[in-house]
């Protein structure tokens, strides 16, 4: 079964080899709606807008926002404040992590339901577990940051998660907080590989935001690999990165 609904903006996939009820995709869908609703920037009724115009205070946070601002400020410290969740126009902004997040609930709620095999890719950030309906691995291609409809890699990540952060479908989104008026144009695509989806994605944000010396710091990180590609179309990648390279 397999089913894809734009949510936050962004084409979200969940595929589940196993016998799965509608009920249950209907479920992971719903997820993605509500942390929509409660994260994002673009809506006015979000807790996160209301948050920023003065109508709540961190003491009346959800949950879950508490959860994800907890996430932000240990990025932050873990990348010396290159994670940094305050936009250049003062709005508290944790976008840069609630996807990967989000994927990672998902994907926990299909496990949960007793889902062995199965997919979850929201805008080119995944968790797969299990394998394909092939029996085999499941296969992510990274796609051309100069010609997406151009797989230049094709990886296996066996069940760790897998998140890119770039400009060239959202343009300039990440910025660098120590240098908030320095353009990030070296740099045009970083893909990384992590022990989860969340721990990918959280990492390619602020690795990213470091611009070049984004790679050398993913190579210092224990169970991390990545691909990246700077604006001359020169790729770049960790010590074992092509333990998960296919083709």
């Amino acid at each position: 079964m397999r089913e894809t609904r734009i949510i936050m903006g962004m084409p979200i996939t969940v595929e589940v080899v196993d016998a799965a009820s509608p009920e249950l995709m209907a479920r992971a869908f719903a997820w993605f709606e509500a942390v929509d609703a409660r994260f994002s920037t673009y809506r006015a009724d979000s807790e996160i807008m209301q948050l920023n115009r003065g109508e709540i205070t961190a003491s009346q946070l959800s949950g879950e926002m508490r959860e994800v601002f907890a996430l932000a400020r240990a990025t932050e410290e873990q990348s010396h404040g290159f994670f940094n969740m305050t936009r250049a126009d003062g709005l508290t902004d944790p976008s840069g992590i609630v996807k990967g997040w989000a994927i990672k609930k998902a994907a926990a709620l299909l496990s949960e339901a007793g889902v062995r095999n199965f997919y979850v890719d929201a805008g080119g950030d995944i968790q797969a577990q299990g394998h394909n309906a092939e029996g085999e691995d499941w296969r992510v291609g990274l796609r051309s940051p100069f010609q997406v409809s151009e797989i230049i890699k094709v990886v296996a990540p066996r069940g760790q998660g897998i998140a890119t952060s770039g400009s060239y479908v959202r343009g300039a989104h990440i910025w660098n907080p120590h240098a908030r008026a320095e353009k990030l144009d070296d740099v045009v695509s970083l893909t990384v590989i992590g022990p989860d989806v969340l721990e990918a994605d959280r990492f390619a944000t602020a690795a990213f935001a470091m611009g070049a010396d984004g790679i050398y710091f993913i190579e210092s990180l224990p169970g991390f690999e990545a691909y990246q590609v700077n604006a001359s179309g020169m790729a770049t990648q960790t010590s074992h990165f092509q333990d998960y390279v296919i083709s």
